[in-house]
């Protein structure tokens, strides 16, 4: 095997194609996919393939904080379900903004550095996920640090 099968995507059938996780499972080879052939129009697809995963795992997660904030808000008397929707409507709509940003990074990335660097899309793309799932998450920890200072009477 040549040592940049393992990062070449035309690398020989000898070699592992890039993308393929050997005994991999569906998360891994959605998370280290193939990437995309090196032309505008293919880079866009490549993204907009993944755009409706990538929304359902941000609907998931907000729909996890959203939960635990309701029921800690609930248990406070102040549940309020329109503010939620229109914090869950804009965090979509911002997630899709700087999703939309990794094509346009991935594009110019091609076209400042051509073939002097490798495809930046799956790189980009994982990082995005993992990104918008933490700060999806993260007000979570907030939630309960203020429901804990107000129990003790300490806050807010």
């Amino acid at each position: 095997m040549k040592p940049d099968a393992m990062t070449d995507s035309t690398s020989p059938a000898g070699g592992i194609p890039r993308g393929s996780v050997p005994g991999g499972t569906f998360l891994a080879d959605f998370l280290y996919p193939a990437p995309a052939e090196r032309r505008v129009g293919a880079i866009i697809g490549w993204w907009e393939k993944r755009r409706l995963p990538y929304n359902l795992i941000v609907v998931g997660t907000g729909l996890v904080t959203m939960t635990v904030g309701s029921l800690i808000m609930a248990l406070n008397g102040e549940f309020e379900p329109l503010v939620w929707f229109r914090v869950g409507v804009f965090w979509l709509v911002a997630a899709n903004v700087s999703y939309t940003l990794g094509a346009a990074i991935e594009i110019a990335l091609d076209k400042l550095f051509g073939r002097g660097v490798l495809p930046a899309g799956p790189l980009l793309f994982r990082a995005g996920v993992t990104a918008s799932v933490g700060a999806t998450l993260f007000p979570i920890i907030f939630i309960v640090l203020g429901y804990i200072a107000m129990s003790l009477g300490i806050g807010f």
